[in-house]
This record gives structure tokens, sequence and C-alpha cells, in this order.
């Protein structure tokens, strides 16, 4: 019993970081036209810049954990191909001047956060897909 609950704790790690960055991603590109939008719906704490460094902090951390994770039973690199820029684009878009350049910043986190979202359902296609070995029925 012990055995599956790191498998069930590791598809819900990819499956919540999968959601979560992609919620990211999708934040990052609509933030522009939601700006006027969001005090009034009281929601402005959404456009800080301290809060999106926070996710973007805890999306690069759920995401190193859960495809350690998933490393540890598929032993393939193939979705740290995708984390590795996504999250390097990430830092880039942390690092420009966002108020300066507004679309260079939605556009590098909005393709990082994809990277990202794309490393956890690549884990998560490595982690689950049926292995063929000696225990294999067919």
């Amino acid at each position: 019993m012990a055995g599956r609950n790191p498998g069930r704790f590791a598809r819900f790690a990819d499956r919540f970081g999968a959601t979560a960055s992609f919620a990211c991603a999708l934040h990052c590109a609509a933030l522009p036209l939601l700006l006027a939008i969001l005090p009034a719906l009281g929601l402005g704490f959404l456009a800080d810049h301290a809060f999106e460094r926070a996710f973007i902090a805890f999306a690069s951390a759920l995401a190193l954990a859960s495809l350690a994770f998933g490393f540890r039973r598929h032993r393939r690199f193939r979705a740290f191909g995708f984390l590795v820029p996504g999250v390097l684009l990430l830092v880039a878009g942390v690092v420009v001047d966002v108020d300066g350049r507004p679309f260079v910043h939605a556009l590098l986190v909005s393709f990082g956060g994809m990277l990202v979202a794309l490393s956890h359902l690549a884990n998560l296609r490595l982690a689950h897909a049926h292995v063929h070995d000696a225990a294999c029925g067919h």
C-alpha cells in the first residue's frame, strides 16, 4: 500500500502543476487586457509583481520536484527539455523591466509558463506509460 502513495502524489503534482502552469501562462497573456478590470473585481493582487514572483517560484519548485519523482520512475530526461527553457524564460520575464517593456515581459512569462506546463504533461506521459518488461502480461 505504501508503494502506491508516491505514484498518486506524482500524478497529482503533475496534473496540478500543468494546470497551474497553463493558468499562469493565460494570466500572463491576458493581464495587459485585464489590468483595468482587476481592481474593480477585487483581484488587483494578481497584477502585483511580488505575487507573480512568488507564483513563478512555487511553479518552478513544484515542477522540479514533480519531474524528479517522475525521473525516478521512467529514467528519461525528456521532460526536463521543456522545464529548463521554461524556467529560464520565466526568470528572464521577471528580470526584464516590467513597467518599461510589458509586452516583452508578457511574452517571456507566457511562453515560459507554457513550457513548464508541457514539462508536466511530458512527465505524466513518461511516468505513467505502459512499460514492457518481465512483468508484462503479453
